[in-house]
Formats: structure tokens, C-alpha cells, sequence
């Protein structure tokens, strides 16, 4: 018998996502979504290897249910079976050649393709930090917008399109993230989600022990020592040999007897948690509690006579020629500072430009350090940005000049076009684009004064969050597709405006992509002159 050659390839030309390995994937949905074509070719490799494993057993069963049934013809009769000739002559060639070919083909490893395939892809994965950064999203997500962990789990999000959930075990890792960061309020949230998944009967490789044990803890950590026992004995019913719990419910009677004994004498335990609980106050500052509503749409309102001072009009840019006869759309946003959005200012055709020509140079976003004037990375700006010249595209130059012509301001000594990506739960948290008194030196290596104006395209709508607000003010500028918003960020006395802090919302649901320009002070004074007047 003859056994036909198995050929298995898999196509290791892939095409990769990147030229060279990228990091901080969870700081962009853009270069996340080049992960999810390099899963799908991974998968398509897999698929192939099933198929020749598949492909070689089925030659295998073949083979076994052929020789079957010749030796049970041949052991009924041996020496008549081998009185054939041909029969004698087979057996002596299956035997010698054959059953060889069989041996290769049995040992013979179809996973070649796919583990070269891995190798090569692997080097594109994201790393712990990744999963770190995602995971922290997810909690900041719930934070900001009062999301509860089984509406979250459950994938109960507004504007989803495709709906998933998290198992019992991903609660778990949520919760373990949580504790390493010393965050037991997080902890405890995810811990008790993924307990109540596993009491509910889903099905998963989620030990309820470790869970306990973690859970225990954090609860321990924020001082409801009755809840930590009350766990603790749980976790003993499960496994009466775990060393750590048997500890610990040891030190919790200890400090619970401890403590009663204290209550006879005096209130200090009370006096402590009042301290805890106005630390906790303390932490979380009215600044943070604003921008959070206002990102939940809660802001404040504007009473009906400021809403009367809003208009919608078509401007001509002050009779600029390129805009007498085509004027653009424009709409007042808010009053103080004063915030303008220009509608239909940038065409679909140019934000693919612009995303294509940002695309390869995205990296992680950095802020300027007022002590150093350098830029570095933060925590608190959680996007990717690339910075994108008038002369490296037409279509750039041509939004340059767009800008200079409806602001009226130059935009010669303006900074060149940022283009943004926000990631998973994707924010800027408050600040300034201004630089305050105390950073004498913020831009002083471009030597073009200080930061005048704002200028902001959406270049996505955002299906839920994503919001530019002004906690100062209570304003709330939400994403819109091909529109602009314009600020100043200084008065013409040259002073900075400070009702202008403002903050980007995280990104609850969507992939949200902008750009801006940073309008400086050198070449506008006589487009916007000085006055006498600080505030004015």
C-alpha cells in the first residue's frame, strides 16, 4: 500500500499589523483593531492545523480498518491465506515498507506551521501592561459613570453593537488587578461579582476559595471586620485546611475581642471611622465629582435667559473671500468663556486623510511638565497622538489654512496638527492648555508665546461618552462627527482664562478620534490686540 503525500501549509507571509511591535495597545481603539485581524489570522492558522491533523488521522483509520479486516481473513487460515502467492509476497512488503510509512506519518508533527505562525505574530501581542491598562479602564469606566459591576459584567452598555459579558473568571482577574494597585474597594466590587456568577451556576475554572480569600481581605482592608469573618468562615467551609484563612479567623476574633473590650471604655473606634470616613471625603474633591456629572450629561444648566444669548448663524470667517459666498455653519456652545462649534467643517474624505497619514506614528500621549517644559507621559491622558505637518499633505496644509481663515488668527506660529485615538475608557483628565504664571517655560523651546487658542475636530461620532467638558462652568461639548469647537484660552490682555479647564470624558462605548491645533500668541497682535483690561 501506498500513502499519498499530506501536504500542510500555512501561510506564514501574513501580513502584520505593524513594522515594528507597538506598546501601550490599550491607550488606542485604532491600533487595538489591528490586534483583531492578527486573532483572526491566528485562527484561520489554527483552523489549518485541525484540518491536517484531521486529514492524517482519517489516512490512519483508513489504513487500521483495511488491515483489519485482511488479518481477520488471514489468522482464520494462515497457511491456506499464504498459499497464494501474492498474499505472501504482500505481507513481506507491509511488513518491510509499509508499516514504516505508517510509523512516519504517526510521528509526524502537523503543528510546524502554526507554532512559526505563533512565533512570528507573537512578537505584536500586548503585554501585562496592556492587560493592566484595560482592566483599570474598565474600573474607571465604572467610577465615572455610576455603573454598577453586573450591569458591566452583563455587557448592559448604551450604544453597543456587539454585546459581550464577563465570565466568572474575568471578574476574578478584574479583582486581582484591583488588589495589586492596593485598591480594595474595586477588589471587593469584582470578587463579590464573580462569588454571586459562580453561586448562580455558571460554569467556570474560578476557584470560589480563592475568591473568598481575596474577597476577605479587601473587606478586612476597609475595616468591616464582621463581613471579613463572616467570609472568612465561608472560605473554611469550603477548605477547613486553608492555612491562611485558619490565620486569619484566629486575628479577626483576636482584634474582635480587642475591640469590644475597647467599646466598654471610650468611642475612640467610633472617632476612627468618623477620621476614615472624612479622609474619604477628602480624596474625593469637588473638582472630580463636577467632571464626572458633566460627563454623565448632569451638568449644569443654563438658565433660559443665558440660552437666549445663543445663536446658530453662517459666518464668513470677518468677509474672508473664500467664505463670502460659501459661508460655514456656525453655532454658539456656551457663553463664558465663549465656545463656538462649526459644523460640517471638515468632510469624511479628509478625516480618512488625516487618520490614514496619524495611523503609523501613533504613540502613546504626552503632556508638557511644567517643571521641565519637556513632554512625558502621564497617567491621567490615556490616547495615542501623532503630530502631522502642513507640507507632509495637501489635505492638512488646506485644514491649516481653513483654520486661519475662519479664527482669524496665524497659524504660522501655531503647532502642527494633533491627531488623537482615544483608547479603552480613553480620557484627558482636567487641566489647562494654557501655561499658568508658575510655568514661565512651558513653550519656551518654541519660542512663540503662550498657548492663545483651541481649536478641536470630532472625527468620530462616539456612541456613548467621550464628552469635552468645562468643570469651571458646567459645560458639556459632546462629539459630533465632522464638526469643530473653538475657544480662547487666553483674554487680549494676554491673562489666562481660567474658566477654560476643561477635561476629555472617557470613552464608554465607541472608538473616539479627533484633532487639534494650539493657536500661539507671536503673529496675533494685530489680529487680536491687546486691551487695558486684564479680563478682557
Amino acid at each position: 500500500m501506498a500513502f499519498n503525500k499530506m501536504w500542510y501549509t500555512v501561510a506564514l507571509g501574513l501580513l502584520l499589523p505593524f513594522s515594528y511591535a507597538h506598546t501601550d495597545f490599550f491607550t488606542s481603539i485604532g491600533h487595538m483593531t489591528d490586534l483583531i485581524n492578527t486573532e483572526k489570522d491566528l485562527v484561520v492558522s489554527l483552523k489549518d492545523y485541525i484540518k491536517a491533523e484531521e486529514s492524517k488521522l482519517e489516512q490512519i483509520k483508513k489504513w487500521a480498518e483495511k488491515l483489519d479486516q485482511l488479518t481477520d481473513t488471514a489468522t482464520k487460515d494462515p497457511e491456506g491465506f499464504l498459499g497464494h502467492p501474492v498474499n505472501a509476497f504482500k505481507l513481506m512488503k507491509r511488513l518491510n515498507t509499509e508499516w514504516g510509512e505508517l510509523e512516519s506519518l504517526v510521528l509526524k508533527d502537523m503543528s510546524d506551521g502554526f507554532i512559526s505562525n505563533m512565533t512570528i505574530q507573537r512578537q505584536f501581542f500586548p503585554n501585562d501592561e496592556d492587560q493592566t491598562g484595560a482592566a483599570k479602564a474598565l474600573l474607571r469606566l465604572q467610577d465615572t459613570y455610576n455603573l454598577d459591576t453586573d450591569t458591566l459584567s452583563r455587557g448592559n452598555l448604551p450604544g453597543v453593537k456587539h454585546k459581550s459579558f464577563l465570565t466568572a473568571e474575568d471578574c476574578f482577574e478584574l479583582g486581582k488587578i484591583a488588589y495589586t494597585e492596593a485598591d480594595y474597594y474595586h477588589t471587593e466590587l469584582w470578587m463579590e461579582q464573580a462569588l454571586k456568577q459562580l453561586d448562580e451556576g455558571e460554569v467556570s475554572s474560578a476557584d470560589k476559595a480563592y475568591i473568598l480569600d481575596y474577597l476577605s481581605y479587601a473587606v478586612y482592608q476597609q475595616g468591616d471586620l464582621g463581613k471579613a469573618m463572616m467570609l472568612t468562615k465561608r472560605l473554611l467551609e469550603l477548605d477547613p485546611e486553608h492555612q491562611r484563612a485558619n490565620g486569619n479567623m484566629k486575628y479577626f476574633e483576636y482584634i474582635m475581642a480587642k475591640e469590644k473590650e475597647a467599646n466598654k471604655s471610650s468611642t475612640d473606634s467610633e472617632d476612627q471611622m468618623e477620621q476614615e470616613t472624612e479622609v474619604k471625603k477628602k480624596d474625593y474633591l469637588p473638582e472630580r465629582r463636577k467632571y464626572e456629572m458633566l460627563c454623565r450629561g448632569e451638568g449644569l444648566k443654563m438658565t433660559p435667559r443665558r440660552q437666549k444669548r445663543l445663536f446658530c448663524r453662517y459666518y464668513d470667517g470677518n468677509r474672508n473671500p473664500r467664505y463670502i459666498l460659501g459661508p460655514v455653519k456656525q453655532e454658539d456652545e456656551w457663553d463664558k468663556p465663549r465656545i463656538v462649534r462649526f459644523l460640517d467643517i471638515i468632510s469624511d474624505e479628509e478625516i480618512e486623510t488625516v487618520k490614514e497619514l496619524a495611523k503609523p506614528r501613533l504613540s502613546r500621549a504626552t503632556v508638557h511638565d511644567p517643571e521641565t517644559g519637556k513632554l512625558t507621559t502621564a497617567h491621567y491622558r490615556v490616547s495615542k497622538s501623532a503630530w502631522l505637518s502642513g507640507y507632509e499633505s495637501p489635505v492638512v496644509s488646506r485644514i491649516n489654512t481653513r483654520i486661519q481663515d475662519l479664527t482669524g488668527l496665524d497659524v504660522s506660529t501655531a503647532e502642527e496638527l494633533q491627531v488623537a485615538n482615544y483608547g479603552v475608557g480613553g480620557q484627558y483628565e482636567p487641566h489647562f492648555d494654557f501655561a499658568r504664571a508658575n510655568e514661565p517655560d512651558a513653550f519656551k523651546e518654541l519660542g512663540t508665546g503662550n498657548r492663545i487658542a483651541t481649536w478641536l475636530f470630532y472625527m468620530s461620532d462616539v456612541s456613548a461618552g467621550g464628552a469635552t467638558v468645562f468643570p469651571e462652568v458646567g459645560a458639556s461639548v459632546w462629539p459630533k462627527k465632522g464638526t469643530a469647537v473653538f475657544w480662547y484660552n487666553l483674554f487680549p490682555s494676554g491673562e489666562g482664562d481660567y474658566s477654560t479647564r476643561h477635561a476629555a470624558c472617557p470613552v464608554l462605548v465607541g472608538n473616539k478620534w479627533v484633532s487639534n491645533k494650539w493657536l500661539h500668541e507671536r503673529g496675533q497682535e494685530f489680529r487680536r490686540p491687546c486691551t487695558l483690561s486684564e479680563l478682557e
